[in-house]
């Protein structure tokens, strides 16, 4: 079936944004099946194959940011969409509480050193949206500097996208019963217990606030040149799929080009 994920996707910019107007039981009437799993295996594959014409092309650089509440599947999402990328093109970084050294830096600097070289694909699992996100809802600066962030950001991502780097960012929308089922899951699950923290119960309470943080987020930090995306996560097939399909369709948008040879291949002979 025809599905624009990008368009369907999408948050639109200047508009108002609730999380509640996404459901994240939605596939957009895919199903789970043959049609689904043929897709996301082409996906893969054309990944593949962009990966490599990217860093021949040596241009640009493609940087995608994942962002959600814990267990959306920042993680499922680089392992099963990423699968066949070359790994010496790909790199993610984590981005969890900030070292001494990144702490007496600006919020940005740790940020702008990971970005993607040209020619690579750069993975952040969490980013700079930290700094309106769960820097907001605790409360570990006042509010009169991070809502200044907002604009800072802003222009980082368009410096970024000035200097050839394409941005990517996907909210992994999922319900707070789906994350407490995934959080059981991993208590029944003797190989996956390692995964739970006291933290990820804790900030359960927080539901509310990091929902209005996110949609903050969505809402003033979205534009063509960096977009956000809500994805559907509930569904771990369709979050997939549905990044998947963004991620190829931004990049065979790029037009990519392979360079010419750097010699005459006529002119050269065998010994």
């Amino acid at each position: 079936m025809a599905t624009n994920f990008s368009k369907e996707l999408a948050v639109k910019p200047g508009k108002k944004v609730r999380l509640s107007d996404w459901d994240p039981e939605d596939t957009l009437g895919w199903d789970k099946g043959h049609k689904m799993k043929e897709s996301l295996e082409k996906n893969i594959e054309k990944l593949d194959k962009l990966q490599y014409l990217l860093y021949a092309e040596h241009k640009r650089a493609l940087l995608i940011v994942l962002q959600g509440l814990d267990a959306a599947g920042k993680d499922g999402t680089i392992r099963h969409v990423m699968a066949g990328v070359n790994p010496q093109g790909c790199k993610v970084t984590p981005f969890k509480k900030p070292s001494v050294e990144e702490a007496e830096h600006d919020y940005l600097w740790r940020v702008h050193k990971a970005v993607p070289e040209h020619g690579d694909i750069g993975i952040f699992n969490r980013s700079h949206y930290e700094d309106v996100l769960v820097v907001r809802v605790h409360e570990l600066v006042p509010k009169d500097v991070w809502t200044k962030r907002y604009d800072q950001i802003n222009e980082f991502e368009k410096m970024l996208h000035q200097n050839n780097v394409e941005i990517l960012k996907f909210f992994l929308h999922i319900s707070k019963d789906e994350q407490k089922r995934r959080f059981q899951q991993r208590i029944d699950d003797p190989d996956r217990r390692w995964k739970i923290s006291e933290s990820d119960f804790a900030e359960r309470k927080y539901w509310d606030d990091y929902t209005r943080a996110y949609e903050a987020a969505l809402e003033k930090c979205n534009g063509a040149h960096a977009p956000w995306y809500v994805i559907p996560s509930n569904k771990k097939w369709f979050r997939n799929l549905a990044v998947s399909h963004i991620i190829t369709e931004t990049l065979e948008s790029m037009d990519m080009k392979f360079p010419p040879p750097t010699v005459d291949v006529k002119k050269l002979k065998w010994k």
